[in-house]
């Protein structure tokens, strides 16, 4: 004898749940079926690309979504970017905004858009032209399963190596520029200390190449600060050089300008007051 279930009691399906729409793991990327005629795609060479059914334009990785935006098209319907963000809503881990800039008068629109980007925690990426667009697109791919330090920079861990890490980021100076340097001075602190009068002196240096050394060791890095420099470029003991960078933090720090008229209770908002927010924040 079987036992009967009440008519009452229904069997509970257990909901699936779906963090992001259409996303299944794929060597392409993935394209919105809005994108058909988007000059965009005929540069994407470097990877394989299909049409799919997903919330943003192209889907570079499991995690990584794009929105497209042509400014020309923008300035026709400024409301479009802010409805694709709100379809968007909080999917994806990496969300990326990429505008072609296709105008002569760009400079507001971006101001715009870059407003727009920072409240809805979004990057924003420029491109130039479609083939840069689409370049952008192949390099997220390429690198959806590559380890961070793959595009760091690799450093040796011999002195010569480190300090041709170091120098070789002031404008002008080059590996050989630091191999003199190394086989005049004694010491990084040396060089620190040497006048642009005597770098001037070095072989394959020159004038431009030493004042930026020396500007590079004893200019503040903070703009506001006083310099600890003269246009003789006198060396500056580190004791009194240190003092350029004894600021004091302010209790109250500045906000980010764009972040200026967010009220407190910002993300606990509505989406749709959230959106509401960030257009007025974006045409201001």
């Amino acid at each position: 004898m079987t036992a009967h279930r009440p008519t009452d009691e229904r069997p509970v399906r257990p909901q699936p749940h779906r963090l992001i729409r259409g996303a299944q793991s794929s060597s392409s990327i993935l394209v919105n079926s809005c994108q058909r005629g988007n000059p965009v795609l005929q540069h994407i060479k470097g990877v394989a690309w299909e049409y799919a059914d997903i919330v943003p334009d192209y889907q570079v990785g499991i995690s990584n979504g794009v929105l497209f935006l042509s400014l020309r098209y923008h300035r026709l319907h400024p409301e479009y970017i802010h409805m694709r963000i709100q379809r968007l809503a909080h999917m994806y881990t990496l969300r990326i905004l990429l505008v072609v800039c296709d105008v002569n008068d760009h400079q507001p629109a971006i101001r715009e858009l870059t407003k727009v980007a920072l409240v809805n925690q979004i990057v924003m990426i420029v491109a130039w032209s479609a083939e840069e667009a689409a370049h952008y697109l192949e390099i997220y791919k390429a690198f959806e399963q590559k380890p961070p330090d793959m595009i760091r920079a690799k450093v040796g861990d011999d002195s010569l190596s480190v300090l041709q890490s170091v120098l070789t980021n002031v404008r002008g100076i080059n590996k050989t520029d630091v191999l003199t340097l190394s086989t005049r001075y004694h010491t990084f602190r040396d060089i620190v200390h040497e006048s642009s009068e005597n770098l001037f002196m070095l072989p394959g240096m020159g004038d431009t190449k030493a004042r930026n050394l020396t500007r590079a060791f004893r200019q503040p890095f903070r703009t506001d600060a006083p310099r600890s420099y003269s246009d003789t470029d006198a060396p500056v003991p580190l004791s009194e050089h240190s003092k350029a960078f004894e600021t004091e933090t302010p209790s109250n720090a500045a906000r980010p300008s764009g972040l200026d008229s967010l009220p407190e209770n910002f993300e606990s908002l509505p989406e749709e007051e959230q959106l509401r927010i960030a257009m007025q924040l974006s045409m201001e």
